[in-house]
């Protein structure tokens, strides 16, 4: 495993692009089987989704759409408790099959905000598609669709994950050194 620093902190590999690649080829796979003949709208979580969902995206087999929503909970490596709404869903979306995409769910705040905004606008179904996890965080009563990935509760950078908006770059994904 190698070792990296951003900033102040320490962090170790702990799963590699290819595995993550390999996983996201599977979840298109499912979600386009399931999805088959409803062309869902994907809604991508910004920031730390938008690896996720382009990954995700080539994948598909079946016609889609996407757009992107922007949501801010995070201070440095902690959740602040309270999301805030910075870029807003434009499409319509009464009639449409849903699928939000996060690049991780732990209290599960910001897929309940962004579950009652959608639910205002008449959507046919939502759905929540996230590429990682923490089941002992969770906070909301959630179902998740789809998930890739469920992993303890340690903090995590790359593949779109950020410590203070630096390490989104990051091919493979490493978690805090403690």
């Amino acid at each position: 495993m190698s070792r990296i620093t951003i900033k102040d902190k320490t962090f170790e590999t702990s799963m590699t692009e290819a595995d993550i690649k390999r996983r996201v080829a599977e979840l298109a796979r499912q979600i386009s089987r399931d999805m088959e003949g409803r062309n869902p709208l994907f809604l991508a979580v910004l920031n730390g989704a938008f690896i996720f969902a382009a990954d995700l995206m080539r994948e598909m087999t079946i016609p889609c759409e996407i757009s992107f929503v922007k949501l801010a909970s995070y201070q440095g490596t902690t959740s602040s408790g309270s999301v805030h709404e910075v870029i807003g869903i434009n499409e319509n979306l009464a009639g449409r099959t849903v699928i939000i995409l996060e690049d991780i769910v732990e209290s599960g705040l910001t897929i309940r905000r962004m579950m009652e905004q959608i639910g205002t606008r008449n959507p046919a179904s939502v759905h929540v598609c996230t590429l990682f996890f923490k089941p002992e965080r969770l906070k909301e009563a959630l179902k998740l669709d789809y998930v890739a990935f469920e992993i303890p509760n340690d903090f995590i950078v790359g593949y779109g994950l950020d410590y203070d908006q630096q390490g989104r770059c990051l091919k493979d994904l490493y978690t805090l050194v403690k």
